[in-house]
This record gives structure tokens, C-alpha cells and sequence, in this order.
């Protein structure tokens, strides 16, 4: 299909969603939400449209008007300034709408469950791990998200085994979702007393948080385990057996929450967890199949792939998935992730515009 049978379809939608809202008998108030939700998605499109169209349509008057022997020699000049000018933005518009028209992630709306965990490196990997925690969550508050810690797993030196947050706001995973994978540290830690630098790795996944409608979990395909939570070391964290351990047994994933003194309020962080995590290997399973035929993409969500390294003697951040280096090592640590993400983004839409081609 053309780009302009895609438009004209787009538009056609349009009308017919603003002809069934403003009927004499609208839909049902579930199916109106739905509808509404549909046309205000497609009004910036709409937009688009328009002024790709109003472009061409000037384009055609002023090529009219340049051709025209009766023009004079100074509007004649004025419109072939302003045809090329037009000309040249008509690609860009196009390429805009190509992008508009992308098919989307259906878990792009949804919030996110964030999880880092410690990998090589001992106690360094630990403190790392905890700076990437904290700096995901000065991202989520620069956009007035809602970061809320779920479970932290401490080594005792300030670090973190793991830890797990749930991220709530607009767009949450479409922002994240390319955080996924093996975030490496090179720096001297500060145990080291010979100044000596270490490469250490912590591992992050960020799944899109599955709700209800999203993940059908039967109760006869749980195993439920409780006993007693404890602290670093061993030290007790409460006198009851609070803390809950949820085995999916047809998946076999396995789920543990003890951070709450509270038997149901953990058994509740740990259902949340392991629906999303059920939900991103189901959607992690559609797009390896989609993906087969071609090269991984940039975001595969791979949790053994080495995404990222962070050089603190030289204060530069690559990205090794689309060989971007910054040197703003102390503001990407303190959650300035904006240009990175936006590369990421970029960078996938141009692999999928090329795969429709």
C-alpha cells in the first residue's frame, strides 16, 4: 500500500470515529473510552496530514504561477523561492508520517517494572547496581513519574544484590524499554587501594507492567511458598513468616517479595511482578518470531547483551548498540537520559521504516 492509500485510510478512520461519537446513539460508555482514546491517538496524524497536503497543494499553485508568462519578473522570483523552499520539506513531512504510521508497541502506554541486579564483579557490581537504580529514578522524577520501590535486596557496603521499582506516568515503557541488558562500569572502586580500574556489570530488565486483562493467571498454576524474611546478614526482619516465594509452574518463574511486614502486601508486589514477567516473555517470544528472518534489533531486551559501558576515568557513556559516545558521565548518572533515549528511539524507527521498504 502507497503512502497516500495509508493516509487516506487514516482520514477515512477518522471521520468514521468522529461520525459513531457524535451519533444520536453512541456506543456503550466502555466502547465510547475506546473510540475516544482511537481518535485523540490519530488527531496528531490528522494534523500531519493536513500540512503535508496543504504543502503540495502550494507547491501546484506556485509551479502555476512560475509557469505563467503574465507573472511578473519580481512575484516570479518570490514564488520560485518559496517552491523550493516547500519542495525541499515535502521528504521531511513524508518521513515524519512514515514514522506517525509505524506500527506501535502495544505496552509503549503502559508503566513499567524496573529490575536491576548486581552481576560480575562483587561488592563493586553491588554499588554500581545501586547507582543505576538511583539513576533511573532521578529520570522517572525529572518527569514527574511515579517511582515507587518495590524490593531491595542490600549487600551491606551500600550496595544492592537487586532492586525493583515500579515506574507509573505517560509513556513510561515506551521511554524504557530500550534500557534492557548488561550496563558495564569501568572505574577504581573505592576499596582499591592501588588505584587500580575495575570493569564491573550489572544487569537491568524493564518489563511493561501487565495488568489483569493483559496476563490470565490460574491459581492451579501457583506455587506459594512463605517463611520468615530476612536482612543483610542474616539479622531477622520481622517474627513472622511474611515474606512469599510465587513459583509459576508452567513457566517455572519464580517471584520472591519480603519487603512488607505484611503476608498479602507482598504476596500482592510479588503477583505484580511475575505478570509482567510472563507478559514480556510472551511479547519477547512474538517479536523473536517476527524477527527470525532479519538481524536483532536495537531494544531485543536480551539480558546477556552488553548495551552500555560507563568510563568514569574518562567521564564518557557508549551505547554500543548504536556506537554513541556522550561525555556527560555525571549528568547521564544523575538521570540526564533524555539525549540517549531519543537516539535509541530514533535509531529504532529508522530500522523499521527500513524493513517496510
Amino acid at each position: 500500500m502507497s503512502l497516500e492509500e495509508n493516509l487516506d485510510k487514516v482520514l477515512s478512520r477518522h471521520r468514521e470515529l468522529e461520525a459513531l461519537m457524535s451519533s444520536s446513539s453512541p456506543p456503550a460508555a466502555e466502547d465510547f473510552a475506546k473510540l475516544s482514546k482511537e481518535y485523540s491517538e490519530l488527531g496528531p496524524v490528522v494534523a500531519a496530514i493536513s500540512s503535508l497536503r496543504a504543502a503540495k497543494d502550494e507547491i501546484a499553485d506556485l509551479a502555476a504561477m512560475i509557469a505563467d508568462p503574465d507573472t511578473d519578473a519580481e512575484m516570479k522570483g518570490m514564488a520560485e523561492e518559496e517552491f523550493s523552499g516547500l519542495k525541499e520539506s515535502i521528504p521531511e513531512l513524508e518521513q515524519r508520517l512514515q514514522v506517525m504510521l509505524l506500527p506501535r508497541d502495544a505496552a509503549d502506554s503502559k508503566n513499567a517494572i524496573l529490575e536491576v541486579r548486581a552481576g560480575t564483579g562483587g561488592e563493586e557490581a553491588g554499588l554500581f547496581a545501586a547507582d543505576l537504580f538511583r539513576m533511573y529514578q532521578r529520570f522517572a522524577e525529572a518527569r514527574n513519574w511515579k517511582f515507587e520501590i518495590m524490593s531491595l535486596s542490600e549487600t551491606g557496603v551500600g550496595g544492592y544484590k537487586e532492586a525493583f521499582a515500579s515506574i507509573s506516568g505517560s509513556g513510561v515503557f515506551a521511554k524504557m524499554k530500550f534500557e534492557s541488558g548488561v550496563h558495564r562500569v569501568q572505574r577504581v572502586p573505592a576499596t582499591e587501594s592501588s588505584g587500580r580500574i575495575h570493569t564491573s556489570a550489572a544487569t537491568v530488565a524493564v518489563m511493561p507492567e501487565a495488568e489483569e486483562v493483559d496476563i490470565k493467571i490460574e491459581e492451579k498454576d501457583l506455587r506459594i511458598d512463605v517463611f520468615r524474611a530476612s536482612g543483610p546478614g542474616g539479622q531477622s526482619v520481622n517474627t513472622t513468616d511474611s515474606a512469599v516465594r510465587i513459583t509459576h509452574l508452567p513457566t517455572g518463574v519464580v517471584v520472591s517479595q519480603q519487603d512488607e511486614k505484611s503476608q498479602h502486601k507482598n504476596k500482592a508486589k510479588a503477583m505484580r511482578v511475575l505478570r509482567s514477567r510472563i507478559y514480556e516473555a510472551e511479547r519477547q517470544k512474538a517479536d523473536d518470531e517476527r524477527a527470525q528472518n532479519r538481524k536483532a534489533q536495537v531494544g531485543s531486551g536480551d539480558r546477556s547483551e552488553r548495551i552500555r559501558t560507563y568510563n568514569y576515568p574518562e567521564r564518557r557513556v557508549t551505547d554500543h548498540r548504536i556506537n554513541l559516545t556522550m561525555h556527560k558521565l555525571d549528568a547521564v548518572m544523575n538521570g540526564d537520559l533524555d539525549e540517549m533515549i531519543d537516539a535509541l528511539t530514533a535509531d529504532d524507527e529508522a530500522r523499521r521504516l527500513a524493513e517496510m521498504t
